[in-house]
């Protein structure tokens, strides 16, 4: 690609104030913090859904099966891009995401008010599933619509910045949500929060739907589509024009391939997949957890802005190549680093405890249901791994079904109970307590993964917006950008964790994100050129 297409039906640059630019953005992007405030909900209370809306009986298995439904959401968001995006391309852009966000905000309202596993059995997962997929059906349409409208009101050598503002939302959402989780598990017992306190999360989204939609209904419509249609310019078939013909469809293939790929295992691992490894592989305590990822992500933000402003000066792709190369660099040692400073005595344990399960009927389990069967080897690598601890896999024993040893002790087949005692008699720690951990340690390790999300995240909205014309922008860039965050991205909590119960290695999951960073790292290195010059309006 020698050079990005030039934006169809470019117009003089947008007569706007700077206080009517800050109101674009800010009404753009308070309802994306919203739609992200709503998505986040679920993936930060995944353990809770594990226990109410799935079988009992093998919590790993369980925690799959919340992630399982958590990914869910990601893997229709293309489809929801598809969807919207031919809309957007048609309609407009202002209507699209008013629909969007009434979508979204509906979806996470009923999820508040679903009956558990243990009231209406296996319906209870299937209509969960079903908001998850609304929910991501219409995020896909969400993200595209802002980036798009903000970058056409933007003036050319400043769509760097502008967008960067919305990618601050995703962050300022799951900030939000983990301040309103914080709140209500505070102000309640445990068990009253487990079984019916996760609601109200869920439930006051509804306010924050009718604040969303006041603000958005106050926008005009982007002056670039509003020139192209009176042009007569717009696109018949968006999606014809952005998938079947050349050269879009290449623009199309390199911008999932050669960034939003890496940028999206980028993002999930920085934010999702430390929050979990910090709660559940390390056992560290959630409110603990909750405050430390909240740090982060308060020190964190502002370099979305940097980085967008950044990218205006010296370009995009480089910025986020360099994001997703440092990143595959340095997460083993960064969450080796965790391990040091959240659960040291977890750390020497391991070190001086060899375990080891021989066995040879042991399942890769990804998705997981009612009729799914659980060998023996399958549960003393469940609740090994949900112990935070890593162990080696070796051959059957004659005889045996499964054989583990910790230390010293020597167990054949699978009783929770004789484990659970090898365990306390070997000296296993469990949780860690608060004046063992390095809180200064664990803040710096978690701002430098969030300092890798700002890299990749804070340029791509402008990059993708200007890969593409107007006509078919809304649909081309958003079909890259959900495949890339939904799919590559959205999939990585659930396949990181089979990853590590299959192989026992904690960090054997970290493989996934390397691999696809270092993939997006070669592909756009070689393939990828600078948007940054790319004119929108023309005097």
């Amino acid at each position: 690609m020698s050079s990005a297409p030039r934006a169809a039906g470019a117009a003089g640059p947008p007569t706007l104030t700077a206080a009517e630019g800050r109101r674009v953005i800010i009404a753009s992007s308070v309802g994306t913090v919203f739609e992200w405030y709503d998505f986040y909900l679920y993936a930060t209370l995944a353990p809770f859904f594990a226990a109410l809306f799935f079988p009992k009986g093998n919590d790993t298995a369980a925690l799959l099966s919340a992630f399982a439904t958590y990914a869910a959401g990601f893997l229709v968001r293309p489809f929801g891009a598809i969807f919207f995006g031919r809309i957007g391309d048609t309609v407009g852009r202002k209507y699209t995401f008013l629909m969007t966000i009434i979508l979204m905000g509906c979806a996470t309202a009923l999820v508040g008010f679903l009956p558990t596993y243990e009231t209406v059995g296996m319906l209870a997962p299937i209509l969960l599933v079903t908001l998850r997929c609304l929910q991501g059906l219409a995020l896909g349409g969400e993200y595209g619509g802002a980036a798009t409208y903000v970058a056409e009101y933007a003036p050319d050598g400043k769509r760097g910045f502008a967008t960067s503002w919305i990618q601050t939302t995703a962050t300022i959402g799951f900030f939000l949500a983990l301040i309103v989780i914080v709140s209500c598990r505070s102000a309640m017992a445990p068990k009253m929060f487990a079984t019916w306190g996760w609601r109200i999360p869920f439930i006051l989204s509804i306010f924050l739907l009718g604040v969303s939609i006041y603000i958005r209904m106050k926008l005009q419509e982007s002056p670039l589509f509003t020139r192209m249609k009176r042009q007569g310019k717009a696109s018949l078939s968006p999606l014809i024009d952005s998938f079947a013909k050349y050269p879009n469809n290449k623009y199309v293939a390199l911008a999932l391939f050669g960034a939003t790929a890496g940028q999206g295992v980028v993002w999930y691992t920085g934010q999702f997949y430390a929050l979990f490894f910090l709660s559940i592989t390390l056992k560290v305590d959630w409110l603990t957890t909750y405050l430390l990822i909240g740090a982060s992500l308060v020190i964190g933000t502002p370099f979305f802005i940097l980085f967008g402003w950044l990218s205006d000066k010296i370009g995009r792709r480089n910025i986020i190549l360099f994001g997703c190369l440092i990143a595959a660099a340095t997460y083993f040692p960064l969450f080796k680093g965790l391990t040091h400073y959240a659960n040291p005595k977890l750390e020497a344990y391991q070190a001086a405890t060899k375990i080891s399960v021989a066995a040879s009927n042991c399942s890769f389990h990804i998705f997981v249901g009612p009729n799914t069967k659980f060998t023996p080897c399958d549960k003393a690598k469940d609740l090994l791994t949900k112990s935070g601890l890593s162990f080696e896999s070796l051959p059957a024993v004659a005889g045996e079904t499964v054989v583990t040893k910790i230390g010293n002790q020597e167990l054949r087949g699978f009783d929770a109970g004789k484990f659970k005692e090898a365990l306390k008699t070997t000296g296993y720690p469990g949780a860690p307590k608060r004046e063992d951990m390095n809180y200064a340690m664990i803040i710096a390790i978690l701002t430098i993964m969030m300092i890798y999300v700002t890299l990749v995240y804070g340029p791509i909205a402008a990059f993708l917006v200007e890969l593409f014309p107007t006509n078919i922008r809304y649909t081309s860039m958003s079909l890259p950008y959900h495949i890339g965050n939904g799919w590559f991205g959205g999939m990585l909590p659930l396949l990181a964790t089979a990853m590590v119960a299959a192989a026992g290695d904690i960090y054997y999951g970290l493989w996934y994100p390397i691999i696809v960073s270092l993939s997006t790292v070669v592909i756009g290195a070689i393939f990828l050129r600078e948007t940054k010059d790319v004119k929108f309006h023309e005097d």
